[in-house]
């Protein structure tokens, strides 16, 4: 294969086997021997700080609501938030199946940088090519068990990680996570191109911070101006999973590390679409 191959004969010049009637070649990594992992969901954003990690954790939430075995792979390496808000602690450990990952209160199965680091402030100066290997290794050396469905929480943008998890693990769709400004058409735009190039399907669109809810008088305040989800989606095609409103008491369930205590089915069509992928 031609190093700069897209995967995606439409659009890309480059010379390789599968345009020349070859076999296409699977880059996927192999899974631990000890893994059973059916779908892998990747959440993605085009920038940083809408609430990526927010809705992987509603939904692996929500998913193990229904009984499905359910895991979170944090490929966040530079900015791990999911043991903070699960409230793990403890180290990840290994044994001759491979690392085993921490197991929250409900039983969602999480691998993260942050539970192997010695305190969970300590920065990860690391370069690319080492951040993208760890995210491969947290698919090939984690013993992750039976799991139905795996959210791998993307760090922001269309980079090396992002990349790494879409050559590197089997992933079966993504969402993306964006917020009511007026430059999200091209966050997302971003974010849907990249998941063409890579043919991996885009599930749908989820907008966070999408209103505030007076606790007064109960009217919708669209704080940061008036939503465009609807209109953006229509225009890929592509369905609305969920609008999250800006809540305070699920921002202190997180920052308290209770999640899984949440409240409300904001996520309900989300789950519903996963649900159906078999």
């Amino acid at each position: 294969m031609s190093e700069g191959c897209t995967h995606n004969c439409d659009t890309c010049g480059e010379a390789c086997a599968s345009r020349e009637g070859g076999a296409p070649q699977d880059l996927h990594a192999a899974a631990n021997p000890n893994s059973s992992v059916k779908k892998v969901i990747g959440v993605i954003s085009g920038k940083g700080g809408v609430g990526k990690s927010l809705v992987a954790g509603m939904l692996s939430v929500a998913m193990r609501r229904r009984e499905h075995q359910v895991a979170v792979l944090d490929a966040d390496i530079t900015g791990p938030s999911i043991p903070k808000m699960f409230g793990l602690k403890q180290h990840a450990v290994g044994s001759e199946m491979g690392i085993l990952p921490v197991a929250t209160r409900t039983g969602i199965k999480v691998m993260s940088v942050n539970l192997l680091l010695e305190h969970e402030t300590d920065p990860v100066v690391w370069r690319g090519p080492i951040i993208a290997g760890t995210v491969t290794q947290f698919w090939t050396d984690v013993a992750w068990g039976d799991v139905d469905y795996m959210f791998v929480d993307m760090p922001p943008g269309t980079g090396d990680v992002a990349l790494t998890v879409f050559q590197s693990l089997p992933v079966d769709g993504i969402i993306v996570v964006a917020s009511p400004q007026d430059l999200v058409a091209m966050i997302v735009e971003k974010a849907v191109k990249m998941a063409g190039m890579m043919n991996v399907p885009v599930l749908g669109l989820v907008e966070n911070m999408s209103y505030f809810t007076c606790p007064d008088c109960g009217k919708k305040i669209s704080v940061f101006g008036e939503s465009h989800i609807d209109e953006i989606a229509a225009s890929y095609q592509v369905p609305v999973l969920g609008k999250l409103p800006i809540d305070p008491a699920l921002a202190k369930q997180c920052d308290m590390g209770v999640i899984e205590a949440f409240e409300g089915d904001y996520l309900a069509k989300a789950v519903d679409v996963l649900e159906k992928l078999g």
